[in-house]
């Protein structure tokens, strides 16, 4: 048996799964869930599994057929049909939610909504009028501001895709500690992304401040220059500079770049 992860929707969350095939990635497979059936891709290589760990996992059951792709994209044609009755029926209901997505299994015994929402929601009779249209199993599920990101896609303050829509295949918590760590302005609009939360990045490039703030000293810290001692008033962390205010003038220090810096310690 061979361990492969594979993913429903383009960077979206990897699930694993096992199989007795040699599958390339890329490839299309159907595989068993707790909800039923799925259709998705082959994410990576596959890895070796003990053999007392096989338990933990459920099944690729085949590679995709050209008719279960036909039966994919029928479903796909069907989620927006769905997606439009849910909100319509929302707004029957004047409930106080916005229906982000829709989505059948691959099987169609079950068809999720995702919703957001600033409040809890009774939507049972909500559930019921759509279990009366579709004669399937509904699920109902509130998301926060960053699925909903992740759902919508768009483009972030850097001008590029949103990284949640683009490669993150899973959204780590982000605290405002990383910022601080990273020597950024505290302000909403610099360190906040298009959901309103703190900007992903500021998670997963805090290794590389991390790395590259090493030697550099802290604002407010004392530092002796050739022309004497004085105050750090600012740090450019990835370019490794800082300036020191010595009486009333300003200077600017570079220190070795890290290749610089792990060569000299080498020899």
């Amino acid at each position: 048996m061979k361990l492969y992860s594979v993913i429903y929707r383009e960077n979206g969350k990897k699930y694993f799964f096992l199989s007795e095939d040699e599958l390339q990635i890329n490839d299309y497979v159907i595989v068993q869930t707790e909800k039923g059936l799925q259709y998705g891709k082959i994410a990576d290589e596959a890895k070796d599994v003990n053999k007392d760990e096989e338990s933990n996992y459920k099944y690729i059951l085949r590679k995709a057929t050209e008719e279960d792709t036909i039966q994919f994209q029928n479903n796909l044609k069907d989620n927006q049909l769905a997606l439009n009755k849910c909100r319509s029926f929302v707004k029957e209901l004047d409930l106080n939610m916005n229906v982000i997505s829709a989505e059948f299994t691959f099987d169609r015994v079950q068809l999720l909504f995702n919703f957001t929402s600033d409040e809890r929601v009774d939507f049972r009779e909500l559930a019921r009028k759509l279990a009366g249209v579709y004669h399937t199993r509904i699920e109902l599920r509130q998301i926060g501001a960053r699925d909903k990101a992740k759902e919508i896609g768009g483009i972030g303050v850097c001008g590029e895709k949103l990284c949640c829509g683009r490669f993150l295949n899973k959204i780590d918590v982000v605290s405002m500690n990383l910022a601080k760590d990273q020597n950024l302005a505290l302000n909403p609009s610099k360190i906040n992304g298009v959901c309103g939360r703190l900007l992903c990045c500021l998670q997963y490039e805090n290794e590389n401040y991390l790395e590259c703030s090493k030697g550099l000293p802290q604002v407010g810290d004392n530092y002796n220059t050739k022309n004497g001692e004085g105050k750090v008033i600012s740090v450019d962390i990835l370019n490794r500079k800082f300036k020191v205010l010595v009486g009333t003038n300003k200077e600017e220090i570079t220190l070795p770049s890290l290749d610089k810096e792990n060569s000299k310690n080498a020899n």
